[in-house]
Parts: structure tokens; sequence; C-alpha cells
């Protein structure tokens, strides 16, 4: 919206700045950074007035379970939407289609989260996987159809692209196209979901993958950035960048309430919005096989659950017991099992193993997001 400003430069020239996608981004991060502290006192105050808190420890982890988060206000991706949704609009092309395609599928994702943890709340039980799947596959064909409605947009559903080459390696077709934009949309929201388990570590890593990607879709977008590097050029995605600058903003504000000790959880409302406006960001830019490394932490984090229940779902079926490869999974928690019986038998404050854990991650993030973004250079 702040972008038509720029049209007003010859009564004040300094006003063409916001022509400059560059200075939209700061802006738009700025913005949304904001937001998110000055509305997370209120919305903790508000959750915790109405009861919208964390009811029970996590019963995996047993005699380690964390029975201190119980009452903490959950929900907080609403803080998240909030920000940077409000930072794009004021910040970003109203009407370019691949910002309302992003910002409406991290909305969407958010709602069916939301609808998730009230029915936890509540009635003690969420959706069901199979609820959750068939909402987000709907939405899947929502925005294929959206893609594949336009000649010039279809490249977006149809091109496969591999890291290290500059052309697609693959015409994936209408149905391929399809398979693979849920693959990628679903997978990416349920992964982030599953890496929401300790304080900051969900937010910490997804900063590190918009941060990635604000260079990615800035690249994308620019034309002789995209040939020089010689990445898929795709008109109009350059605002995306402004939307990677609010989503940063808004989980670094949000990380202000969310380090340990918590004030606030997320939820699956945070985790499903961001997940799938990461997703989107990379299916737009052509980036989606590349988010395997940007996100790295969430890919180890899904594989351990694949893991943990195949092998057991296997050895109990041969063995008639079922045995598990890790302590408890996701990943995140195994570490945590592990240090904290280290920390108990060594008469050490076990509560400090959470903060080694979630840092130790957020460093796996940004190396993992460097990666990507090097990758740029190797074709």
């Amino acid at each position: 919206m702040l972008y038509y400003l720029s049209q007003l430069e010859g009564l004040f020239s300094p006003l063409r700045l916001f022509q400059y996608i560059s200075f939209r981004t700061l802006g738009a991060a700025a913005t949304a950074f904001i937001i998110s502290l000055i509305m997370g006192p209120w919305l903790i105050r508000k959750l915790q007035k109405i009861n919208f808190k964390e009811k029970s420890k996590d019963s995996r982890l047993g005699k380690l379970g964390k029975e201190i988060k119980v009452g903490t206000p959950t929900m907080g991706g609403l803080m998240i939407i909030a920000a940077a949704g409000t930072a794009t609009l004021l910040w970003a092309i109203p009407d370019n289609i691949y910002v309302l395609l992003t910002l409406a599928t991290f909305c969407l994702m958010g709602a069916i989260g939301f609808l998730d943890d009230y029915l936890k709340i509540k009635r003690k039980n969420g959706l069901s996987v199979k609820m959750k799947f068939a909402a987000q596959l709907a939405w899947a064909a929502v925005v294929f159809a959206a893609l594949w409605s336009k000649p010039e947009m279809q490249a977006r559903v149809r091109d496969l692209m591999l890291p290290f080459f500059k052309n697609p390696v693959l015409d994936l077709g209408l149905v391929g196209g399809f398979v693979f934009l849920v693959v990628v949309l679903v997978g990416a929201s349920n992964a982030v979901n599953l890496t929401d388990g300790l304080d900051g570590l969900a937010i910490g890593c997804s900063n590190s993958a918009a941060l990635a990607y604000l260079f990615l879709t800035y690249v994308a977008g620019n034309y002789n950035f995209a040939q020089y590097l010689q990445v898929p050029f795709v008109l109009g995605t350059g605002e995306l960048t402004v939307f990677c600058g609010a989503l940063l903003g808004a989980g670094l504000g949000f990380l202000w309430y969310n380090c340990h000790p918590a004030k606030i959880f997320m939820g699956d409302t945070g985790s499903l919005a961001l997940g799938g406006a990461i997703a989107m960001l990379a299916i737009l830019t052509k980036q989606e096989i590349l988010l395997l490394i940007v996100g790295g932490v969430f890919v180890m984090e899904a594989l351990s659950v694949v893991i943990q229940s195949s092998w057991f779902k296997y050895t109990k079926r041969r063995f008639g017991q079922g045995r598990r490869v890790f302590k408890c999974a996701p990943l995140h928690h195994h570490f945590e099992f592990l240090e904290k019986e280290r920390a108990l038998d060594e008469n050490r404050e076990p509560e400090l193993v959470e903060t080694v854990i979630v840092t130790r991650f957020w460093i796996l993030s940004i190396i993992f997001a460097l990666i990507g973004i090097a990758t740029l250079k190797i074709r």
C-alpha cells in the first residue's frame, strides 16, 4: 500500500524510496517486529483471561515432562500472523498475485491450526490427521488452480528444478505438478509443526529459513541477478522479499516472548502457518528441492518421527514387541532425554538443557540456510 507513495515523488523526492523492494523489505521487517512487541503482552493477558493455556505436560517424556509449561498461553501464532500480515499489506504491492497467494496460504494454514488448538483446549482432542490433511489438500488444489489458470504461471508447478542445475530437469505435467505441490505444502507445514516442542525452537529455525528465502526471492525476482546466478527468473516474485522481511520481523518479535522460559507458545496456529508460508515461497521461486537444505532441521525432525514410527511398527509385527530407534521423537526430545538424564546424574539443573539444545538447533538451521544460499553460485 505504501508503495503508491512513490508516485508522489514529484511533490517530495524522498518518496521514491518506496518503489525499492530493499527499502520496503526493511520497513516491513521493522513494522512486523514493532507490532509483535506491542501486541505480545496484550495477547498473553487475553489468552490467560479466556483460559487458552497449555493443559497438560507431554506424557511421552515421563519423569522428564514439563509440568512448568502447563498453564502457559498458547495460540501465539495469532501474533505472528497479525504482525506479518499487516506489515506485508502495508509495504508490499497489494495486487501482486504471488504475495496474495502466499498471504492467503499463511492465514488459511493458521486457521486450520487455530481450529486444532481450539478443539484441543475445549474438547481435549484436536482435528484428526485425516481432517487436517483434507483441509490442506483442498487449499493446495486452490493454489494449483490459481497457478495453472495462466500460461505464464504454469511453470511454477510444471517444472522440477534441482539445486546445482540451471535448467528444469523434468516437466511434471498436470497430475505430477499437483502431487508435487501437495507434498511440498503439506510436508513443510507439518514438519514445522513437529519441530515446535521446545521454547524458541520452531520460531528460531523458521527465522533462518525466512532469511534464506528473503535472498532467494530477491534474486528470483531480479532479472539481472537471476541471469547472473542462472536461476529461474519469475517476474513479480521480488515482492515476496517484502513478505519474507515481514515474516522475519514477526518471528523475531515472537521470539522475544517465546524464548526460554516461554511466556507464550505458538501452537499449531503458528507452526502450520509458518510451514505453509515457507512452502509457498519455495514453490513460487522454483526452489522446492532446495527447501530440503534450507529447512534441514525441519527435515531431520520429520524424518525422526517417520523412522521411529516405522521401526516400531515393523518390530512389533516382526518380533511381537515394538522397538525404538530414538528415546523419543521428534529428534529434539531424543536429545532432551539424553541431556536431562545426564544432568540429573551429574546433579546439574535439568531446565538449562532446553536452552542448550535449542541454541544448537538454531546453529544448525543457520548453517543449513547459508548452504542453501551458497547453492545459488553453484550452477
